[in-house]
């Protein structure tokens, strides 16, 4: 017995933007590949660790590549959508577009940077940190121009490490 993704009403709605004749393999086998590509996204799975009920993987894989590039993931959004929209329950408060980046720390990533890359960014670092501070002085009406940096060096206007308040 197959583990079913979809259920028989799920399927009708979305069967019409299948692509049964151009790009796809026998009606028949055509349920067990479109379902064995939607078990490998909802688990989050390799390939290889498909099921064999959906198929041979690198034929579920295949199909699913030229389904892809043939943009009928594309079209079955669209269609899914404007069908929702033909019988009055769309709901587009549920629908997300994440842009966010998340990038690691050069350290996490493996990136070796030598002592003279390293002070060089700590110095620019220290530096921006310097102007950002003396940005926030002169919005509250202080004109304190003396930081330490991270180094514990004196990063003041006048050199002298004085502050004048």
């Amino acid at each position: 017995m197959t583990r079913r993704q979809l259920t028989d009403t799920q399927r009708k709605l979305i069967e019409p933007f299948l692509p049964i004749g151009e790009y796809g393999p026998y009606p028949e086998r055509l349920r067990e590949q479109f379902e064995g590509v939607i078990w490998r996204f909802r688990t989050s799975s390799q390939w290889r660790e498909m099921p064999g009920e959906f198929g041979p993987w690198p034929t579920v894989y295949g199909r699913f590549r030229v389904w892809r590039d043939a943009g009928v993931f594309t079209a079955l959004l669209e269609g899914v959508i404007a069908e929702a929209a033909r019988q009055g329950q769309t709901d587009l408060s549920l629908v997300s577009v994440d842009s966010t980046t998340a990038r690691a720390h050069h350290d996490a990533a493996g990136m070796c940077i030598g002592k003279e890359a390293m002070d060089a960014l700590e110095e620019a670092a220290a530096d921006q940190e310097r102007a950002r501070q003396k940005g926030a002085a002169r919005q509250d009406g202080t004109d304190r121009t003396d930081v330490t940096t991270p180094s514990g060096k004196s990063g003041g206007a006048s050199g002298d490490g004085a502050s004048s308040v």
